[in-house]
This record gives structure tokens, sequence and C-alpha cells, in this order.
């Protein structure tokens, strides 16, 4: 009997919630990160995407319909953004990268190693000051403004905010912020369409290992190495400092958003970035609090687990049973499913390579493999290692398929 999208909806979100609380749904459920599949499939390019965001949702909605997913996971947004304010961060379809593929994140140290107790004692007025006008090129006239603690004596700083080339400066900003809006109504008026046509998504903005926001926009990954070693204190200082703030932020976008769950990203925490040791010290306890904090506030984390984290398996035990989903890229499945397959919900593994360049046949076997191994007694989603990017149709199609036949579970 055909389901009308509402029972269609709630079908796929109870799959998806039995196997985040480790129960048993009634077959394996299937997750689509579909980062830029969607524009490959129906033949728009990266850069047209990027500069026609509604071109990027059109796309992801239909992929959605033909594919038909239980949840999905799309990164939608406005190359407009980056380029008013001048985003030296992001190389841009078209403007730095080629125009089919994804943009590029220009790592650096946007931070200098000498700069922590600037940022301890006022991170706002760091941001805006210092750290900003590295970043965005469009607002380097912001070196120009007074401390903020000017702003508390009066007026005397409104003569500073009429200076040209700091009124530009705020044009740009006021450009980005209102493309920001516009893209973001659009990507809500997406995902209502998908609720009402039958589909959850998986949401943006959960907060992560603190070690990664300094070492992916601070300090980039070899001033934060070295930072490890140099002047431990300070970088742990950091951390607890900004920690509590992004954790709000998240939180407050959750509640704004109405969608519980959330994407998280790992970066640096993987097996051979750094030693157990430096991980239970830099790593563990910031992105273990934010975890939590998280959970606390009623949102589901979708962890990315980039890399391999065999080695690192027994620290999610520490985790609240039955409230993550950790999506693995390289990790060992069958030690993931046995250290903690009682503990957390296991995400993911397959390949990105096998869906891009597999035969049928092979796609189907490793699916199965994960199914059977991964799968068994629940607590799995079937999903890629990461998002299916420039993977062929015809397999995806096929994986899909595949999984809905043989991951059906025996009442």
């Amino acid at each position: 009997m055909d389901l009308s999208p509402e029972e269609e909806y709630k079908a796929r979100l109870k799959r998806i919630e039995d196997a985040v609380q480790l129960k048993v749904p009634d077959r394996v459920p299937i997750l689509t990160s579909l980062a830029i599949f969607q524009l490959h499939y129906m033949g728009v390019t990266c850069e047209d995407a990027y500069f026609h965001p509604e071109k990027w949702c059109a796309a992801t909605k239909q992929t959605v319909l033909d594919f038909q997913p239980d949840m999905y996971r799309h990164n939608i947004t406005s190359g407009h953004i980056h380029e008013y304010l001048e985003n030296k961060q992001y190389k841009l379809p078209g403007r730095g990268a080629p125009p089919n593929s994804t943009h590029q994140f220009v790592e650096g140290e946007y931070m200098k190693a000498d700069e922590y107790e600037a940022l301890l004692k006022d991170p706002a007025d760091y941001a805006l000051r210092t750290y900003m006008p590295r970043v965005y090129g469009a607002l380097e006239a912001f070196t120009q403004l007074p401390p903020l603690t000017t702003f508390l004596y009066g007026l005397s700083v409104a003569p500073r905010l009429a200076q040209p080339d700091v009124v530009n400066a705020f044009e740009a900003l006021f450009r980005a912020g209102r493309e920001m809006t516009r893209v973001a109504t659009m990507v809500r008026d997406l995902e209502r369409e998908l609720v009402e046509l039958g589909f959850p998504a998986v949401g943006r903005g959960g907060t992560g290992a603190p070690f990664d926001f300094i070492s992916d926009v601070l300090r980039g990954m070899r001033g934060s190495m070295l930072d490890m070693y140099r002047q431990p204190e300070k970088l742990l200082e950091v951390q607890d400092k900004l920690l509590g703030t992004r954790i709000e932020r998240s939180v407050s976008a959750v509640k704004a958003s109405g969608n519980p769950r959330v994407f998280v990203a790992l970066h640096r925490g993987a097996d051979g970035f750094m030693s157990p040791k430096q991980f239970e010290t830099f790593y563990w306890p910031g992105l273990k609090k934010a975890i939590y904090a998280l959970v606390n506030a009623g949102v589901t984390p979708f962890i990315f687990f980039e890399g391999s984290y065999s080695q690192r398996l027994e620290y999610l035990r520490e985790l609240p049973k039955g409230k993550i989903v950790a999506q693995f890229d390289q990790t060992d499945m069958v030690k993931a499913k046995e250290v903690i397959g009682d503990t957390v919900c296991i995400m993911g593994n397959m390949p990105s390579s096998l869906l891009s360049v597999g035969t049928l046949q092979e796609v189907k076997d490793y699916a199965k493999q994960l199914i059977d191994v991964v799968g068994e007694d629940g607590g799995y989603i079937m999903a890629g290692g990461h998002s299916l990017a420039e993977a062929k149709p015809e397999l995806v199609k096929v994986w899909i398929d595949f999984t809905k036949e043989h991951g059906v579970y025996k009442q």
C-alpha cells in the first residue's frame, strides 16, 4: 500500500531515530551526503550553483526525489557572500578553483603565534580589529577602528566610523548579510518543501572539537601543531575560552532552524595526526564537552570522523549511549562494531571511489558486507565514507536500491 508523504516522512524519520537509539528498525536506513553530487547529476556547474543558489536548491530537490534516501544532507551556500567580503580563505569555483569543483579552503596562520593574549583578553575586539581584516579584504579598514571599549565613552568614535573606507567595509558586511539571509530563506523553503514531500534532513551548524576550530581558521595546521609544543597552556586556555560561546551559537542556530539534527565535521583528531597523549590532552576533552553540550540541549550530532579512527574507538565509549551518530570514513568497521556498537550509532564507510569507478557487483558486495556485519542487530545507517561528490548516478541508484532490498530486518 502506498503511503502518503506525511506517512513516508514519519516512517523515514523513525527508521533513522531507531538506528540512532541502537534499536532495530524495519530496515537499514540510508543517508545521502550530497555535497556537489546533485549538481553533476542535474548538469549544473559548480560555478553556476555557487552564484545562483536557486539552481543548487532545485538540483537538490530533484535528486532527493529521484533517489529516495531516508535522510539527506546538503551544503548549499552562495559564492556572492565570499566575493562581497573578499574572503581570502576560499577559492570559489570559477574564481580560483576549477568551475566544476567545490570551493577550496586556503589554510594559513591568520592568527599569529604571539596573539593568544590579545584573543584571551577581548575576543570580540580581536575578531573585529585584527582577525576579520586579515581574512576579509573588504574589511581591512576595521584595523582603523578604536578598541571596542571606546564605545562605552560616548559618541567620540562616530567620526572614525564615518571614514569612507570604514563605511565601505560596513556596506560589504551589509551586502554579505543580506545575501546570507536570502540564501537561508531559500534553504528553509527547500527543506520545508522536502519535509512535505516526505524527506527529513540533517541540519548544519554543530560545533565540534575546539582544537579543529583553532587549527582550521586561526593558527593553521602548522601553527597549531607547533603550539602544542611551544605554548600548550595558551592553546588549551583559548580552547576553553571559545568553546562556551561556540556551543551557545550552535544551540541557538538549531533552535532557530527547528531541526534537532546537526552535522559536525572533525579534521585533526584522526590516527596519525597526533599521538595518543596529545589526543587525550588537546583534542578529546574539548570534543567530548561539545558533544555532551549538544546532546544535553536536545540535539543529535551526526559526527563525521574524517580519516581513520581505528585507534581512537575506545574514547567513543565515553559518549552518551544512543544519542549520537558516528560517520566513519576509513575506520575499520568490523572493529568499530565490536568496540562501540553498543554505544553509538555507526554510519558510513561506503567508499566514494567505489561509487565513482566501481562495478555494479562491487558496489553490491561492499554494501552487503556493511549491512551483514555493521548493520547486524541495528544501530547502523548506510552512507558514504564522506560526501557522494562525483559518484556515478547509476552506481548510487544500485547502492540505494540494494540496501533497501537486502537491508530489511526480520521482525
